[in-house]
C-alpha cells in the first residue's frame, strides 16, 4: 500500500512574518503539513526531535544558533529530517557552508509560491536537488573566490566506483537531473536511480546535494567557465 501521509514540515526563521507566508503557502497543498515552528536554531533542534518532520526550511542568521551550526547538528543526528536553507542572495557564502553543513538545497527567501511548494516535494523525494543550475552556480563562484589551494590527493573512496557510477557522479556534479543523465547517458531512470544510490552509499553521503559538494571539495570538479 502506498504511503500518502502528508509531508511534515518544520518552519525555522526568527522572523514572525516570514514564517506565516511559508505557513500559508504549504499549508494550501493537501499533500503538506506544518507541524512546527522554531524562531532559533536551538529551538529547531528539540522541535526536530519532538516533532520528526521531513523536511526543515532553515534560516541561517538567527539569534542563539545559527541556522548552519543548526543544519549541522541535525545532518550528524539520528534524525531523517532534510534541511533547506534559506538565504537572502543566490551567491551567499552561508548557502555553501549550508549545503556543506548537510543541507540537503537552498532557497532564496523570496522564492515564488510554487517554486517553494515544489522544493520540499523534491527534498523529501530525495531525487531532485532543488534548483541545481543555481547550485552549481553557488558552488563554482564560492570554489572560484577561495585562495588557490594544494590539489587533494585522490579519495580513496572515489576507487570503490566503478566507471558508469563515476560519470554518474560528475553528471550530478554538473547540476543534470535523473531524467537528463538518463537521457545523455543512454541510461534508463531507474538505472540512474540505483547508480545514484550505490554512488551515496560508497561514499558515505546523505544525498545527491552532498555528491555536488564533494566533487567540488575534492578537486573531481574545477570552476571553469565564468558565466556558467
Amino acid at each position: 500500500m502506498v504511503n500518502t501521509r502528508p509531508i511534515k514540515v518544520l518552519l525555522v526563521d526568527d522572523q514572525p512574518l516570514l514564517r506565516m507566508g511559508f505557513r500559508l503557502i504549504l499549508e494550501g497543498e493537501d499533500d503538506l503539513d506544518v507541524v512546527g515552528e522554531a524562531s532559533n536554531g536551538i529551538e529547531a533542534l528539540a522541535a526536530v526531535d519532538r516533532l520528526a518532520p521531513d523536511v526543515v526550511l532553515m534560516d541561517v542568521r538567527m539569534p542563539l544558533m545559527d541556522g548552519i551550526e543548526a543544519t549541522g547538528k541535525i545532518s550528524a543526528s539520528a534524525s531523517e529530517a532534510k534541511v533547506i536553507i534559506l538565504t537572502t542572495f543566490d551567491l551567499d557564502e552561508y548557502g555553501f557552508a549550508g549545503l556543506q553543513a548537510g543541507a540537503s538545497a537552498f532557497l532564496l527567501k523570496d522564492v515564488a509560491p510554487a517554486e517553494l511548494v515544489n522544493a520540499v516535494h523534491l527534498v523529501a523525494s530525495g531525487d531532485a536537488v532543488v534548483a541545481p543550475r543555481i547550485t552549481a552556480r553557488l558552488l563554482e563562484n564560492f570554489v572560484r573566490s577561495q585562495p588557490a589551494r594544494t590539489p587533494m590527493p585522490r579519495d580513496p573512496l572515489l576507487e570503490e566506483l566503478t566507471p558508469r557510477e563515476l560519470e554518474v557522479a560528475l553528471a550530478i556534479a554538473q547540476g543534470l537531473s535523473n531524467a537528463e543523465i538518463a537521457h545523455q547517458l543512454f541510461l534508463s531512470e531507474a538505472t540512474v536511480k540505483t547508480h545514484v544510490r550505490r554512488i551515496l552509499t560508497k561514499l558515505h553521503l546523505r544525498d545527491r546535494v552532498q555528491v555536488v559538494v564533494y566533487a567540488y571539495e575534492t578537486g573531481l570538479v574545477t570552476p571553469s567557465n565564468p558565466d556558467y
